[in-house]
């Protein structure tokens, strides 16, 4: 506790003036560009890792970044996308998973859940990944296993994602692209997901070449109506 006031109080004392700009200007709106979805996992910092300013990223973080499919029952995360892409209008939602995650250690050692029913039952939202890794990848098991599961987990939440009434119709009017991501702590380095490959690909510097996991934009191009005869 000590070192966070300590942090407060320095950060405090060096701002700049064009930061005190910035929040005087975000004290009463926010307009980000992008929704991050990852994990509460304390070495995942998306602002540290994207030099992001205030008011870029709408970020939302839970265990196993997970987004649980459309159903009656309301979660937090849910309610945060919809307001993200209702209201903010943001352009962009990335889920992004990350190395050594404990959560996909989890899938991997379910006994390791014991005393956890909270986090137990949260987990079988990632179900998905488990059942698709057993049963056509080669283990589930170790650091290649966990590799397996913390990239299926990222596409199946994606998958979850798209059930979203919001997010689809945003998707489907090409107002909304999503994108499926890992960040591996030791490297620094980011994957992404190519739908086309199936596969993850180390995340393009051009912002033109990078892979984004979203469906065609069925009503982005008004249609022609036909004149009557």
């Amino acid at each position: 506790m000590d070192r966070l006031i300590q942090g407060f109080e320095q950060f405090r004392r060096e701002m700049t003036s064009e930061q005190r700009e910035t929040f005087a200007r975000l004290a009463s709106s926010q307009t980000p560009h992008t929704m991050f979805i990852t994990c509460a996992d304390s070495r995942v910092m998306p602002e540290l890792i994207f030099n992001a300013q205030p008011g870029d990223l709408f970020v939302y973080r839970n265990v196993g970044n997970i987004v649980p499919p459309y159903a009656q029952h309301v979660s937090g995360v849910v309610a945060a996308i919809e307001y993200a892409v209702t209201a903010l209008k943001v352009q962009h939602i990335v889920i992004c998973g990350h190395s050594d995650c404990g959560a996909m250690k989890a899938l991997q050692n379910p006994a390791a859940l014991k005393g956890k029913p909270s986090v137990e039952q949260w987990l079988k939202h990632a179900d998905v990944a488990r059942y698709v890794v057993a049963e056509n990848r080669p283990t589930i098991q170790g650091e290649e296993g966990l590799r397996y599961l913390t990239e299926e987990n990222v596409v199946g939440q994606l998958e979850h994602l798209r059930t979203l009434p919001a997010v689809a119709a945003a998707m489907a009017n090409g107002s909304l692209r999503i994108h499926g991501w890992i960040y591996d702590i030791a490297k620094t380095e980011i994957t992404a997901f190519d739908p086309l490959e199936g596969q993850f690909r180390p995340l393009a510097t051009d912002p033109a070449d990078v892979r984004d996991a979203t469906p065609h934009a069925r009503f982005s191009v008004p249609v022609a109506v036909a004149s009557a005869a």
